[in-house]
């Protein structure tokens, strides 16, 4: 497996999402790891904390396609493909939610958050973003860690639930994994969650009619909506 860059380090294949890997996950919160993937040739590059959500140690295994799919659940492997292959042929990101199995039989819920990877001219290289592990997010003791970091979470509670819905609907996930989402985005980009809210929600509405590319376009709203924030409110 390739070297990858620590957190902070920008791509330079250039545009699209920055690559970045989490440090340590701070007590309460998802599971997430950072990839790649080079449409030419189908090649992968996995963080460290994908390859330990799969089962392997850094540096173990080099992540493949036949690998990927090989751990997708059964009944989520067809599905994945698909949206694989969309991927492929339309240089769109590779954006999905479903099942994964890791090496020691363990079913893990994910979803898989991404934006196209361009080089310097524009041209599309391939996909590169984050894998969120959902498995672990019902514990309630987490949930009051997150209150305590977030004391101003009521202020702008319209606007936070709301964000909410808009990913509920998009990932298909609860409630609570959909809070846990945007309270990832809110620490990655230091932006305050009530701002990051409402700022995504300004921008759901700048969307077309839902289109088979719809996740793919809010894919690149989650990761990027943060760039858009007047000052003011960042920090």
């Amino acid at each position: 497996m390739q070297q990858r860059r620590r957190t902070g380090e920008s791509s330079s294949e250039g545009g699209g999402a920055r690559f970045s890997e989490p440090t340590e996950p701070a007590p309460g919160y998802l599971n997430i790891g950072a990839f790649r993937f080079f449409f030419v040739g189908q090649r992968w590059e996995w963080s460290d904390e994908v390859a330990r959500m799969h089962g392997y140690e850094p540096g173990e295994v080099a992540p493949t396609t036949e690998l990927l799919m090989s751990h997708k659940h059964p009944d989520d492997r067809a599905h994945v493909q698909e949206l694989l292959d969309h991927a492929l042929q339309s240089e769109e990101s590779f954006s999905s939610r479903h099942r994964f199995i890791d090496t020691a039989g363990a079913v893990h819920d994910a979803i898989v958050v991404a934006d196209r990877m361009l080089d310097e001219s524009g041209a599309v290289l391939g996909t590169e973003g984050y894998y969120i592990d959902l498995t672990n997010t019902f514990d309630e003791t987490r949930k009051a860690v997150l209150d305590t970091e977030l004391p101003d979470l009521f202020e702008s509670r319209a606007a936070i639930e709301q964000a909410k819905g808009v990913l509920m609907s998009v990932y298909r996930v609860s409630a609570e994994q959909a809070f846990r989402v945007l309270q990832w985005r809110s620490q990655e980009t230091n932006v305050k969650l009530r701002a990051l809210a409402k700022q995504l929600l300004t921008e759901v509405a700048t969307l077309p009619p839902p289109t088979a590319a719809l996740q793919s376009q809010f894919d690149h709203l989650l990761l990027t909506v943060h760039e858009r924030i007047p000052p003011e409110h960042i920090g």
